[in-house]
This record gives C-alpha cells, structure tokens and sequence, in this order.
C-alpha cells in the first residue's frame, strides 16, 4: 500500500481531480448519488446553447484562453496591456513576465465570488461587480504598491508586503464598507498572507519572495523544452499548498481544495477525497499567457480540467442536464464542504469535458485547435452567465453558496 504522504501528494495533480470527476459521473449516471440526477439528452442542447454563445461574442472564433486577463478589460480599456507583449514600461521581456505573474497571483487570490452587492468604482466614475470588479480592483491595488515592500517599485508582489497586509488595506483597496458589501473579505486576507509565508518559507526557491520569481525557476528546469501547464499547476499546489485555511491535511500534505464524499473509495489515505483545485488551475490559465510573453513555450493545455465553480455548473443546472433530487435544494444556502456541492462540482468538471467533445465535433476542429481553455472562455463561462441573467433577474447562480472568499 502507498504510504500516506505518497497517497496524499497524488491528489495535488489534475489528473487526480479528472480521474475522481468521471467516476462521480459514472455514479450519477447509473442512479447512485444522492443529490443529483443526470439527463444526458440535454447534453446536446447544452453544447447548441454554449455554440451560439461562442459565434456571438467570438464570431471569427478566435478565441483566447480563459484567464484573468480578459476581465482587467473594459469598456474604456484595457487594464492588462501594460503587461503583455505591446508594454513597454519595464527594463526586459522577463521583468514583465514576472511582473505580469505577480499580478496574476493576486489577482486570483482575491477572485472568489463578490456576491450581488459589491461594486468597484473606477477611476473613470464606472461601477463594475463580480469578478470583473475584482480584477480591475486588483490592478489598481497593485499599481498603487499595496503588495509590495519597495516604494521604488510599487508593481510587484513580495512576502514582506503581503505578511502586513491589514483588514483595513484591504477594505480600502477594495472599497468595502456597509453599504458596499463583498463576501468572504477575511478569507481572502487569509489567502494573501498565506501567500506570503508559502513564499518567506522558501527562500532557496523564491528569491525576491515574488511569485514571479516563478518565471525564473520553471525556465531554469525546462532548459529550453516545452513546460506541460499540469506541471506549472502541480509547481503552484505544491508550493502554495499551506495557503489555503483550515482544509485537508495529510502527514503534513495540504490538500487545498479537496473535499470528502463516501463514493470515492480508495485503500489509502485518499479514500473518501476528491480534489478539484479550482483556484489553482484559475491561477494556472492565467499564468499561461505571461509565461509566453517571456518566451517560454508551455503545452498540453488539456492536461488541466474545466473549472468546477457557479458559473460552469450553474450551466448544466439552468439548461436541465443536471437535476437536483429534492427542488429544496435550489432554496437552500450551501457550504462547499456539503456533499451535495461536492458532487456537483465533480459533476461540472466531468462534463465540462464530455461538453468540449461535442463542441469540438460540431465545428470539426481538434484538441490543439480549441483546447479546453478556449471553450471555458468562448462557451461554458460566459454561456453560465448568460443562462443565469435569463432566468434570474439578478444573475445569480442557480444554487446558492456560503463564500468564505477561498473556493467560489
């Protein structure tokens, strides 16, 4: 039998999280969850729904990666650019990309959901919610040098800065007060100083205490081969894994965003877990991007999974793929720990698969041509949304959960 440690360190892959999802599925399908039911003859329909979505708002289809950087754009701008291949602002290529990483990080850390009453006020007098509000929110924190120690250098994130962060910075920088509420604000300060002690902790490996400092380790141990995006994620689970709170651990293992259901059955430590790291592999998509920008080639986008969150699975639950057992469910307000979200979420991340092959089959098209990260973006995310805004007048998801600002 595979000691603990070993057992554990397995969950901290993509793999592990696709390979759990299906066999959830493969449950579902046979009758055998208690919470949901399955109808896979709307799964076509789904694709048709997410289909016209894609032609509406990418009608050459060129399509980008579902990541961060669309939402620092706006009507007005484009709060990203700074960072991509057209900025021009910093002394190379490779201080950009670790630059356009710091803000990546933070700003996936700070991305759970805002709930339906926070709004941020731009600099140009807009008032933006949700996860857009989020991100622009968070470039302006980080132009501002909330994140960094150096006054010299305000656009950067380092371990000193973050360790002092207070719950009043980020009131500030976020503009949170009564009549501005956002959900799960003290998790989200968690997660930032957590950041900060995962980078104090490994001085050997992280230099300056950024995370950009990443940029350098992951192009060091490719020596000029292509770097598969599993094996950025398993970097980033694996060097991050102390920062999120009060989660499962194993002989010293954090597990991160793993949760426990009775159908996974394994004769090791991991019996009952399913991990689904949803914030890490958000994280991962939106590394992808200034990786390149410093010229590094990364691969194998299909190795990581669809991202089992409100919006992709509110999908297969507004367009009837997914049921719940008792309609109560759909009154009720959720933990994320309650095995009712649990299941769905494997449920989601199976099916955002199965999803992408029809998809993919429709318009003729293969993996490298439309990789998983082009359908979130194009289809199922925004697809989600907009299912979400016909049917509900606020938006809001079609099951409602408890945001302690780490997981949604």
């Amino acid at each position: 039998m595979m000691d603990a440690a070993r057992a554990a360190a397995s969950l901290l892959r993509a793999s592990a999280a696709r390979e759990r999802a299906h066999e959830m599925l493969v449950l579902c399908e046979a009758g055998s969850l208690a919470h949901w039911r399955l109808d896979r003859a709307r799964l076509s329909s789904a694709a048709t729904y997410v289909l016209e979505t894609m032609r509406r708002d990418y009608p050459d289809f060129d399509i980008p990666f579902h990541a961060r950087w669309r939402h620092f754009r706006t009507d007005r701008s484009d709060r990203g650019a700074p960072y991509g291949p057209a900025g021009a602002t910093f002394a190379s290529k490779e201080a950009r990309s670790a630059a356009a990483i710091d803000l990546a990080v933070v700003s996936v850390l700070l991305d759970a959901g805002a709930g339906s009453l926070w709004r941020y006020r731009t600099s140009e007098g807009d008032l933006i919610g949700r996860s857009e509000g989020l991100a622009i929110a968070s470039v302006d924190m980080f132009e501002a040098g909330f994140f960094s120690s150096s006054k010299a250098e305000p656009r950067r994130v380092d371990a000193a800065a973050l360790a002092g962060l207070a719950p009043e910075d980020l009131a500030r920088g976020l503009q949170i007060g009564p009549d501005n509420p956002l959900e799960g604000a003290p998790g989200r300060l968690a997660l930032l100083r957590g950041l900060g002690r995962a980078l104090a902790a490994r001085p050997n490996e992280f230099a300056q205490g950024r995370p950009g400092d990443m940029f350098e380790r992951l192009g060091e141990s490719a020596r000029g081969a292509p770097i598969g995006a599993p094996a950025v994620l398993e970097l980033i689970l694996q060097t991050f894994a102390g920062v999120w709170p009060g989660r499962i651990s194993i002989e010293g293992v954090g597990l991160g965003d793993t949760w426990r259901h009775k159908a996974i059955v394994r004769e090791d430590a991991t019996n009952g877990l399913i991990p689904f790291h949803k914030l890490s592999q958000w994280m991962t998509y939106s590394l992808i991007e200034p990786l390149q920008w410093g010229g590094l080639e990364i691969n194998d986008l299909d190795g990581l999974t669809g991202l089992p969150e409100y919006r992709n699975g509110g999908l297969f639950v507004d367009l009837g793929v997914l049921s719940p057992r008792s309609l109560q469910a759909l009154a009720d307000v959720h933990s994320p720990a309650d095995e009712i979200i649990v299941e769905w979420r494997a449920l989601t991340l199976a099916l955002l698969d199965e999803l992408a092959s029809l998809v993919r089959e429709r318009l003729g098209v293969d993996k490298q041509t439309l990789p998983l990260a082009c359908v979130l973006q194009g289809g199922t995310w925004s697809a989600g949304r907009r299912i979400a805004r016909e049917l509900r007048a606020d938006g809001a998801p079609p099951l409602a959960i408890r945001s302690d600002g780490t997981v949604f």
